[in-house]
Order: structure tokens, then sequence, then C-alpha cells
């Protein structure tokens, strides 16, 4: 039986009425937290594998920021920017021996049904697959990733996203009658998460594929509240906001404490003061935000306007670039000469730490 360890640093941290003492409880909370992971010894092993990229709307992906002003507003002409989605594979050591996790494992096909991107693929009309190609290009695979890490399906113990947004997860899971392609793997979600993907609202309904969670062996999930504890230098971290159940993934890597989810789009997202894209630092200044949302469904602004803050605490600094935090985003900001105008100011791209090693294969209990 997998044990997940409870972190209660953040406990109570969201309970005063006010929302300025909200942002400073979590903000000195975060010192503990990242204390606590950094006494752990690095992950033997860290990698991210490019997937696809994805064309998505710059009035969700730098909320009310990006073109801030007018003269702003006529350096980014387009409507859309590039944002490159990304699986982390990450192994750690537990008492139960090394286990390794697959974070943000796409089914890029399968995903293509969710309702928002499925419309706008309608909407190319006859020319759809060769604009798809153009638009959204993809980079590589699941399957691709695996290979050259070395590793098997059956290497795999656990997956799991920072939400479930475009997710279909039928093919990794397994559903009746289909067996899945991870045979021993369990899906990491919080409660909240799961049921919001498997009854959504009309309004988060856009967001999740349909019936990508249909028929799912519950044995195959393993439910978590709170901050908690995978193993040696591995934490799932509680950051609601882009969605009501959403999760952070915390590793200790070489260059520092890596953070990993969707509340923002990029290293620009959670410092818009350093950010060279037009009208970012403009509306920073001007607003006194200090972090700049994804925000396609905005199920609950302030907690993800909290949690993005208590995302870069817990980070830091980049090694890479220190105006920037150490957040490498499950779908980053990236440049496309397709969409000009807008590109990051930073990025982490791919990274890879450490040599991966198989894995044991345990049954799924």
């Amino acid at each position: 039986m997998t044990t997940l360890r409870p972190i209660d640093s953040f406990a109570g941290a969201r309970s005063s009425l006010s929302p300025q003492h909200r942002l400073a409880s979590v903000r000195e909370r975060a010192v503990d937290f990242r204390n606590q992971l950094l006494a752990d010894r690095p992950v033997p092993y860290y990698r991210s594998f490019s997937l696809v990229r994805v064309p998505y709307p710059v009035r969700y992906g730098l909320l009310n920021a990006c073109g801030y002003g007018l003269l702003n507003a006529l350096r980014t002409p387009s409507p859309m920017l590039h944002i490159v989605n990304r699986m982390f594979v990450v192994q750690f050591q537990t008492d139960e021996g090394p286990k390794t996790l697959l974070f943000s494992p796409s089914d890029v096909q399968r995903n293509r049904e969710t309702p928002f991107f499925a419309r706008m693929a309608r909407g190319l009309g006859p020319l759809q697959a060769q604009a798809e190609r153009f638009l959204a290009p993809m980079l590589g695979s699941v399957e691709a990733a695996l290979q050259q890490a070395g590793l098997a399906p059956e290497d795999i113990d656990y997956i799991s996203y920072d939400h479930l947004h475009t997710q279909d997860l039928r093919r990794w899971l397994g559903s009746t009658g289909q067996p899945g392609m991870f045979p021993f793997a369990r899906l990491l979600v919080t409660e909240q998460e799961w049921a919001t993907a498997c009854a959504p609202l009309p309004p988060q309904a856009d967001w999740y594929c349909p019936d990508g969670t249909r028929d799912i062996d519950p044995k195959r999930l393993l439910f978590f509240e709170g901050d908690v504890r995978l193993g040696e230098g591995v934490a799932l971290m509680r950051t609601p906001g882009h969605t009501q159940g959403n999760h952070s993934l915390v590793v200790h890597s070489p260059e520092g404490l890596l953070v990993t989810s969707e509340n923002g789009i990029g290293p620009d997202s959670y410092a818009p003061l350093a950010s060279k894209i037009p009208g970012l630092r403009a509306y920073a200044l001007e607003t006194g935000m200090e972090v700049v949302l994804n925000g396609n469904t905005l199920e609950g602004g302030l907690d993800q306007y909290l949690s993005m803050v208590q995302e870069k605490e817990v980070a830091g600094p980049s090694a890479r670039n220190p105006d920037f935090p150490n957040l490498v985003c499950s779908s980053e900001l990236a440049s496309y000469w397709g969409f000009p105008g807008i590109r990051p100011s930073f990025a982490f791209g791919e990274l890879c730490f450490g040599k991966p090693v198989a894995s044991v294969a345990r049954a799924v209990s």
C-alpha cells in the first residue's frame, strides 16, 4: 500500500477573512515548505519532454495583461500565443524503494476532442488537417519519451496532472474491457478535480475532454487532499484556483526546487515586472499585480492569485535567470514564427538531470 505523507506547512493559511492576511500567511508558510523539501537530497532523475505546440488565446494565457495600454496593444497584433505542452519523468526514493512518476502525460490525439479545441479545428474548414499541422504541430509522444528515457510502461508507478483540463486518461489507465498502457500506474488526483472532470458545469466543460474519465477502474485512482510528500525530494502541493482541484508538482533538483503547474503559462507570468512582453510590466506597475493569471475558466481567481504567489515563493529564483522563479510550467509560453509579437522573456524549455533507472513494477493494490 502506497503511503503519502502529509505536509502541514500551509494548514489554515487561507482561513483569514482578510485577503491581504491570507497572502501574507501563504508567503510566510512557503518558507517552511521550501525548507522541508530542500532538506531532502535532489531526485536522481528528472526530465521533461515536449509533446505538442498549442495555440491559445492571449486573453486567457496572460489575463488582462498582454498589450496593456494603447501603445503596447499596437505591438501585439496576434490574438493568439503559443504554448508547448510537456511531460515530466521524475524518479525518487521512498521507503518502498524507487518510484517513477509521469507528470502531465498527454494523449495528444484523443485530447483534440476537448470542446474548445475541437470547435477551433472545425472552424478551419476543408483545410483542417493542413492547418492543424501548422497551428498545433506534434513534437513528440509519451511512448517516444519513455523509449528515450529507457523506461517501459511497467516501470511507471504513478501518473498525475496539475489539473485534468483536456485530458483523456483511458489510454493510460484503461476502461471497461480495454487494458491501459501502464499496468501498474495509479493516478494521483484530488477528489475535487476528479469529481469536476466526471461532471463539469458548462463553464468548465469546454476544457474537459468528453468521456476522458469514463469507466476507469476506481482502484487505479489514489486520492489525496492537502499537501503530500511522495518520496524524497518530491511533493504535490495543493494550489487551487485555475481549477478547484488544482495541485502543483514540487521537485528538488540539482538547480533547486522546480515547481510545475498551469496556474501560469511561463516565468513571465510569475515575474511580470521583469517581463519584456509588451504590456506586462506596465500592467504590474499600474495595478500592483504580482502575478498574471492563466484565466480560461477562472474557477477561483483570488485563490489562483494566492496559489501563484505560493508557487513562486516555494520555487525561489532560478539559477539560470534570477529575475524569474523556478516555475517550469506544464504548458510553457514559447516563441513561434506563425504568431509574431509575443515571445517569452525567459523560458526553461526541456530539462534533464541525472540518469533513469528501471524501477520494479508493482501490482495495483
